[in-house]
């Protein structure tokens, strides 16, 4: 069995860096790389079920990549799984909150049934940045009842202070690989 510690290190060794991606002055963590290959494929989805408490019920999941890694933890952990989309993508009723990115703007939505009050909920994305689109989750997810019980990012950009915009809401949060 390896190691929390060695499995992190691999998954981080195993990130692509882009310089300059989206825009200028901006380093893309890609996570195709783990995706690809399916013992790291395992290794991101293992790891990152670790931070799931028995009582959890349900993982709500950020789009786009958060529901890569989030539905994989939600069926290696047989739990369910909650979408939280861009806008207009979900067809029934939502609610809507819109957040900035390091590099502009967007709007979340939830389905207004996705949440029984009170639900035990672990959130889920790929990357904690600046922290707006993991705050718009919470939002949506707090506007239904959810009980938000931990927060879990493969990873974290410790620079932009995404944790620190995140700390007033006092929920457990992870990250996996922090750069």
């Amino acid at each position: 069995m390896i190691s929390l510690k060695d499995s992190i290190n691999i998954l981080k060794n195993s990130i692509r860096s882009i310089n300059d991606y989206p825009k200028p002055g901006i380093i893309y963590r890609d996570i195709t790389t783990l995706l690809k290959d399916p013992q790291l494929f395992a290794l991101t989805i293992d790891t990152c079920s670790q931070f799931i408490a028995e009582e959890v019920s349900t993982i709500a999941a950020v789009d786009a990549r958060g529901f890569i890694i989030g539905s994989a933890m939600a069926q290696n952990l047989k739990k369910g799984f909650i979408p939280i989309r861009k806008k207009n993508k979900l067809p029934s009723n939502v609610i809507s909150e819109s957040y900035n990115l390091e590099y502009g703007t967007d709007e979340l939505e939830l389905h207004l049934d996705s949440i029984v009050k009170g639900q035990k909920v672990v959130l889920v994305d790929d990357v904690l940045a600046t922290g707006g689109t993991a705050e718009a989750a919470i939002k949506l997810l707090a506007q239904l009842g959810a009980d938000i019980v931990r927060i879990v990012f493969l990873i974290e950009l410790v620079e932009l202070r995404g944790r620190k915009l995140l700390e007033k809401y006092d929920y457990n949060i992870s990250s996996i690989v922090k750069f």
